[in-house]
């Protein structure tokens, strides 16, 4: 069965961290590596600083294409961003994700209790991004290209750490998978495992050896339990069949 994949980015990043994972994932799968505005393939665009107007962006960019057999996945920020995207359509009566997976994003906690790193001076910045991982060392540690990208990595961080979410209104009906790193300081299992009462169908919580970004140097293991996730919502998703028949 074919089905789309759509997959969202972290904070101050962008598609080209993914770029192998199409060929990981079964062959008539279409895995589409999404951007935000003012980020990879859509640098020209003025990036967006606010949950909800990013949600609203890919909701209408990609409205077309939300139907059908389709999955969300994202990591840290675009965890956040497939959570809410997928909340979004399942309000206003629009055909939901057959599975939803959130990579390295926590339960939303009160704004007074987050980090807020998009404050901290350049050099402390830099040296939370750098023990975090994910942001290339030559933006780190070059002056002329930090200068270029700081900006959108703080309007990321700035999104996620003053984001108000909507109060809930129960258990999603979308199948949910969560992922992160043993050694994540940023997501650490005690802040991935309440996802489990906010789906009605939890598929579990599963966690690699490494830290935020702990696929960075061989995705394959997640890709494959992503791969397994998705098979296991596509079975649920199926009428049961009548006995006899």
């Amino acid at each position: 069965m074919e089905l789309r994949l759509f997959v969202f980015h972290h904070a101050g990043g962008s598609h080209l961290l993914y770029r192998d994972w199409p060929s990981l994932f079964p062959a008539d799968w279409d895995v589409r590596l999404l951007d935000a505005p003012g980020r990879g393939l859509l640098a020209d665009l003025p990036a967006i600083g606010d949950v909800d107007e990013l949600v609203d962006h890919f909701r209408t960019t990609l409205a077309p294409e939300l139907t059908g057999t389709y999955a969300l996945f994202g990591h840290s920020m675009g965890g956040l961003i497939a959570y809410e995207l997928t909340r979004r359509l399942l309000d206003e009566g629009r055909t939901p994700p057959v599975w939803l997976g959130l990579s390295a994003r926590a339960v939303p906690r009160p704004v007074h209790e987050r980090e807020q790193r998009h404050l901290l001076p350049d050099a402390e910045l830099r040296r939370e991004l750098a023990a975090m991982g994910g942001t290339p060392a030559a933006v780190l540690d070059d002056p002329e290209l930090w200068e270029l990208f700081a900006p959108a990595i703080r309007c990321d961080l700035r999104l996620v750490e003053t984001w108000t979410p909507a109060p809930e209104t129960g258990p999603m009906p979308v199948p949910l998978s969560v992922y992160g790193g043993t050694e994540d300081a940023t997501a650490p299992r005690a802040r991935l495992a309440p996802w489990s009462e906010r789906a009605e169908r939890f598929l579990g919580l599963q966690l690699f050896a490494g830290g935020h970004f702990y696929f960075q140097s061989d995705p394959a293991a997640l890709t494959g339990r992503i791969t397994h996730d998705i098979r296991r919502a596509l079975q649920l998703a199926r009428p049961a069949r009548t006995v006899g028949a």
